[in-house]
């Protein structure tokens, strides 16, 4: 029996009532938990979230991530308690820098001191004790504290990153650190040593923070249009993350050329330039035994939860029954 959690991640761009009808399907299927991204000029996940927790009993559920540069601290701290009281304390809390800030006139400089004050305001607040907290981005008074009750104290926390000093800082205050945009087995021993450099700063167990890789997923029983398809949406992330990755050596050109397509507003053009071996690395896609297979070897990788992320098919709920009813039971 696998240790490994195996989780959902929804993007926020659904009807009002999808949400709790998705995550109910989750938590029959037998998946552990569901996420909802916070990306740039999509709906706010709070609403998502909710939704989620009054459809739902046992799966955990989480934004990863919000952003403390698109939302003070103060009001992620307010927007976890909602959810964590909605759910009965099954709720994480994710922060991450996030992209694409420039393209609505924000800068993001000092992003790890930006996270690392975004966490201290937040535990700090949920605590209740009044301590208060002096970062050099985002400050809290002595004595000041919400004016409702918590379910609980601390929150639970997850950092998205894929640069070393996020990962170290994981080490030092997260419970797990996401590298979101990947299904490549060679990044784990990649975080895992990054990880290190912040346990060891704080004392910490080298198990203190999980791993979990996750990515867009497409399955269909027809491998190749899952694999078309997960080309097309993959192409946006690709442009993001695939240079930060640094055990994949790229063809050369390739992502100027994706970019230069994605500018022009061809999605799909963007997507066929993506060959099968790059696709494998960012994303889940395929046939049900051919993402049980790249899941299979994250978990020989020692990755800690595997999040298969949004569209997972070429019709969301049928992508979703698909992993759930042939995919999940092959990781169990």
């Amino acid at each position: 029996m696998s240790a490994v959690r195996v989780s959902l991640g929804l993007q926020t761009d659904k009807a009002p009532g999808a949400y709790g009808q998705l995550a109910e399907l989750a938590e029959e299927l037998g998946f552990d938990g569901v996420s909802v991204f916070s990306d740039l000029l999509y709906q706010p996940p709070v609403a998502a979230l909710l939704e989620m927790a009054s459809a739902t009993s046992r799966i955990r559920l989480g934004c990863a991530c919000w952003n403390p540069y698109t939302l003070h601290p103060y009001e992620i701290a307010g927007q976890f308690a909602a959810v964590d009281a909605a759910s009965s304390g099954r709720a994480y809390l994710g922060l991450a820098k996030g992209s694409w800030l420039e393209s609505i006139g924000l800068d993001a400089p000092k992003p790890i001191a930006h996270l690392r004050d975004a966490v201290g305001v937040i535990q700090a607040l949920l605590s209740g004790e009044g301590a208060g907290y002096d970062g050099s981005t985002f400050r809290l008074e002595p004595d000041v504290r919400l004016r409702y009750p918590v379910t609980r104290s601390r929150a639970p926390m997850l950092i998205g990153s894929w640069g070393p000093l996020g990962m170290a800082l994981a080490g030092e205050l997260a419970d797990e650190v996401k590298v979101g945009g990947s299904a490549n087995p060679a990044m784990v021993d990649v975080v895992r040593r990054r990880l290190q450099r912040g346990l060891d700063r704080v004392d910490r167990p080298a198990d203190a923070v999980g791993v979990v890789l996750g990515a867009v997923t497409v399955v269909d029983r027809d491998g190749d249009a899952a694999r078309r398809h997960a080309r097309r949406e993959v192409a946006m992330y690709l442009d993001v993350v695939a240079a930060l990755d640094p055990t994949v050596e790229l063809p050369e050109g390739l992502l100027p050329a994706i970019r230069a397509r994605l500018s022009d507003g061809d999605d799909e053009g963007a997507g066929r330039l993506v060959p099968r071996d790059v696709l494998d690395l960012f994303a889940f896609s395929g046939t049900p035994d051919d993402i049980a297979g790249q899941a299979h070897s994250l978990i020989a990788a020692g990755v800690d939860r595997i999040e298969f992320g949004t569209p997972h098919g070429i019709d969301s709920a049928e992508g979703i029954a698909l992993l759930g009813r042939e995919v999940l039971p092959q990781l169990r």
